[in-house]
């Protein structure tokens, strides 16, 4: 077995940390986590998204809200590259959102953005937070939504904070079990 050096290790640690980051991010615009979006970026975090451009507290306020009028969010990760350096890194974390909702006639539509975040991310006592967060579009289209697989299905439908599965770990057992 090869010895790996600390420098190695810091590294692949550090990715690991900052790649569980982008998912917590993730998650928490999906969810309307907002506590948990307002979580990975540091206080003085800078924001650039060319809609927004500032600080976290009024990004996050600004997401959560521009998330609501969605019925369902998914933002999905795609390749991440990252680049440690000591206690900063560098990332680019391609992405593909998925909205749905409703468009102001009234007609059930589907919106897919796709692009690239564009990070620095900083480690402060042992925890890696976003310091800087910029988000490049690449693609987009609006499609009217042909989802009806909702109407006949009895597969649950996933929900946002705090009535999603996800938040609801006490029902994690088969009820039969009584466990």
């Amino acid at each position: 077995m090869n010895n790996i050096s600390n420098e190695r290790l810091h590294i692949l640690v550090a990715r690991d940390d900052i790649y569980q980051l982008v998912c917590s991010y993730m998650r928490a615009q999906d969810r309307l986590d907002a506590t948990l979006h307002r979580s990975v970026f540091w206080d003085d975090a800078y924001l650039d998204y060319g809609f927004y451009i500032g600080g976290p507290d009024g990004f996050v306020e600004m997401a959560q809200n521009a998330l609501k009028k969605y019925s369902s969010c998914q933002h999905l990760i795609g390749q991440v590259q990252i680049e440690v350096e000591g206690d900063r890194a560098y990332g680019e974390v391609y992405y593909q959102a998925f909205h749905q909702g409703v468009d102001e006639k009234g007609t059930g539509i589907d919106r897919v953005i796709a692009g690239r975040y564009i990070d620095r991310y900083e480690c402060r006592g042992g925890i890696w937070k976003f310091a800087y967060r910029s988000e490049l579009c690449d693609w987009a289209r609006q499609d009217v939504s042909l989802d009806d697989f909702f109407a006949t299905s009895l597969m649950p439908r996933g929900d946002r904070f705090p009535n999603d599965r996800l938040y609801l770990r006490d029902t994690f057992h088969d009820p039969a079990l009584n466990k």
